[in-house]
């Protein structure tokens, strides 16, 4: 009997320190102002069923109820004019040593041309009808086609366009090779600030961006998945593991209860590890792609104390819900 009551008081002393260790209350979150991040800007949405990795979503979009389109120069500053911190965006090397920017691997599905997209010039991209392929109608009619030729910006002119915003960039593929490229142009481009841009991209690029500009928080699947794992098994005891230091994490909301210390003791160990933490959807009811707070009701589950990212792609919803009211 004395034994039993030994082993229950030291249980309840372990529980009792796990949550002191763990509680949110008693963490005082960073003194920063939560960042709104707009997935491709203001864009076209589509129908979601069915999707694949090779979908084409430009023939499937819904009846347009604004006249931009993603990853565009305009699309950007109408994010940031309806309460956007960041935009997320697509690059592509060139074959001349430039990046684009630009969704798609091809270019068959919204433009008036065709192959790869990174086997192509600058020169070649820019004289393309980014609009051509969109309809919401199946053919019908092509609403923006037309409007949209040489619209395709590159990545200097984009950050160019807005040198104070945050930017991250998607690397659209899992070739090492081009955080080499990445780099290099970055070092060419000094005006670029690169102190405010983060990387998305493949496993081998962003183990090489770790190494290369591991102030862009490179992150991709693999090290979201080793970061989530490893805080998940060590977390508790204010560890962090190796993958969540010097990077950016995507917590879907319906799994933020699993992490450690969530929300406020969660962020300033991310803080003090020198990352970033994004608060995403929930994962289970999107179909391709990241998922995102999109509405009200999604948004109202972001803690009051929540002071790092969140992820949309309905910035014309969102925007103005998280904007201070006027004085």
């Amino acid at each position: 009997m004395k034994k039993r009551y030994i082993i229950g008081a030291g249980s309840a002393v372990v529980i009792a320190a796990l949550y002191l260790i763990n509680a949110s209350w008693a963490a005082t979150p960073p003194e920063t102002t939560p960042q709104l991040l707009s997935h491709r800007g203001l864009y076209q949405h589509y129908r979601r069923e069915g999707l694949t990795r090779d979908t084409c979503t430009a023939d499937r979009i819904l009846p347009p109820t604004h006249g931009y389109l993603e990853n565009t120069l305009p699309s950007m500053q109408a994010a940031f004019d309806l309460g956007a911190d960041g935009v997320e965006i697509d690059v592509h090397p060139t074959t001349d040593g430039d990046f684009v920017v630009f969704h798609d691997w091809t270019l068959d599905c919204r433009t008036d041309g065709k192959g790869i997209t990174r086997q192509h010039s600058m020169a070649e991209l820019k004289a393309l009808d980014i609009g051509y392929g969109y309809t919401a109608d199946g053919g019908k009619t092509y609403p923006f086609r037309g409007q949209f030729k040489g619209r395709m910006p590159s990545l200097a002119e984009v950050l160019t366009a807005f040198p104070d915003k945050h930017i991250l960039i998607n690397i659209k593929s899992n070739d090492s090779r081009e955080a080499d490229l990445l780099d290099a142009w970055l070092k060419a481009h000094p005006e670029a600030h690169p102190e405010r841009l983060s990387v998305f991209a493949g496993e081998r690029p962003t183990q090489r961006l770790a190494v290369l500009r591991p102030d862009l928080r490179p992150t991709g699947k693999a090290k979201l998945k080793s970061c989530a794992l490893g805080y998940m098994a060590l977390g508790w005891s204010g560890y962090m593991p190796k993958a969540c230091r010097h990077t950016t994490m995507y917590l879907p909301t319906n799994y933020a209860w699993l992490a450690w210390g969530y929300p406020n003791r969660l962020q300033t160990r991310f803080a003090d590890a020198g990352s970033y933490v994004w608060l995403i959807g929930d994962v289970n009811k999107r179909k391709g792609g990241m998922p995102s707070l999109n509405t009200p009701e999604e948004l109202s589950k972001v803690p009051k104390s929540w002071r790092m990212g969140i992820v949309t792609d309905t910035i014309e919803v969102i925007g103005p819900l998280s904007m201070p009211p006027a004085q």
